[in-house]
């Protein structure tokens, strides 16, 4: 799950990206990450569906300690 929240971001800078692209960068099979992976994440609010694709919300960010786009240098509150 860390690995498909990291691609998000770090890849595609949040999203929003497609499930197969998500798929074929970490290496794992669409289904699986749809059925297995993303019913998880968005439970937990780590990232939404959107009609353009899978977006990571702030909430992935922090997970991931990472600084949300726009906010470098600052901290989380």
């Amino acid at each position: 799950d860390n690995r498909i929240l990291s691609t998000i971001i770090h890849k595609f800078n949040g999203g929003p990206v497609g499930l197969n692209t998500i798929a074929t960068a970490v290496g794992e099979e669409s289904g699986t990450i749809e059925e297995v992976h993303e019913p998880f994440l968005i439970m937990e609010g780590y990232i939404h569906r959107t009609p353009r694709g899978r977006e990571a919300t702030p909430k992935a960010y922090k997970h991931l300690d990472t600084p949300l786009p726009g906010r470098e240098g600052q901290l989380f509150e």
